[in-house]
């Protein structure tokens, strides 16, 4: 139970963030994989949704725009085939608008995106990376090595495409220690862990002002990482990736559905 924790306390001028959500494109899920007592043939189509964070430094005043997950592929092609499979099996879909046309639609253009941060690397999530030429990708500790070898029976090396991020602009959030995952690779960035006040979280404040934090989430893959950001005076957005599919889980209502995995899980 969580009624008693609080966030942390806002410092003198603090800074906040400025939230929009984007449109990712959609794709259409049975409900039996992710609720309890969903009706055995309910289907639903859900949004892979995005979002578009704004920061400004307070110290020197300079915005930095910052994207936070880049939905579906615009073109299917890009993806391997067994990712090609999957997505035969989650029809209808929709790429349209996808995330490059949302930013535009909203009056941003991608080549202006200075960082990209992936919640991890499912096909869903990873969008056209290519569309953000100047983008700093920041992703959570073994996330390259997932795309290179695959991890596990869970997740075989060919659901990954091995360059599907730009190498040489792509940095590694630093392993949280005692915890156990894959190696990491490539650059990291210069963040370290820190534990979240109130919580039991790690995070990593990434601006250093208290106003975006990264928090690792793992479970649901190798280097997943979620979003806290502080938008106002006692007022936060939380952005989970895929934490939870559904809100009747968080309402109470349904719990975590739970299946085998046919391979003795």
């Amino acid at each position: 139970m969580t009624e008693n924790l609080t966030l942390p306390t806002p410092a003198i001028g603090q800074n906040f963030v400025i939230i929009s959500a984007l449109e990712g494109g959609s794709l259409t899920l049975p409900e039996s994989l992710f609720i309890t007592n969903a009706e055995p043939e309910k289907r639903t189509t859900v949004p892979s949704l995005c979002f578009f964070i704004k920061h400004r430094s307070s110290l020197t005043n300079k915005i930095t725009n910052l994207v936070f997950d880049l939905g579906l592929k615009r073109d299917f092609s890009g993806y391997t085939a067994a990712q090609q499979h999957h997505i035969s099996e989650r029809q209808p879909t929709s790429t349209s608008p996808d995330t490059a046309e949302s930013l535009r639609n909203g009056g941003v253009e991608p080549e202006d995106i200075e960082v990209v941060v992936l919640s991890h690397v499912h096909w869903d999530h990873v969008g056209t990376p290519s569309d953000f030429p100047n983008a700093k990708f920041v992703v959570g500790s073994g996330t390259l090595d997932l795309l290179a070898n695959g991890g596990g029976y869970l997740y075989p090396k060919e659901l990954f495409h091995h360059d599907e991020l730009p190498f040489d602009r792509t940095f590694e959030l630093p392993p949280v220690e005692g915890k156990n995952g894959l190696k990491a690779a490539g650059k990291q960035t210069e963040h370290k862990w820190e534990k979240l006040d109130g919580f039991d979280l790690d995070v990593v404040d990434y601006f250093g002002d208290g106003s975006l934090f990264i928090v690792d989430a793992p479970g649901h893959l190798f280097g997943h990482v979620n979003v806290l950001a502080r938008i106002g005076e006692g007022m936060w957005v939380y952005l989970g990736g895929d934490c939870c599919h559904d809100v009747r889980i968080l309402m109470g209502e349904s719990d975590v559905a739970m299946y085998s995995d046919g391979c003795g899980g």
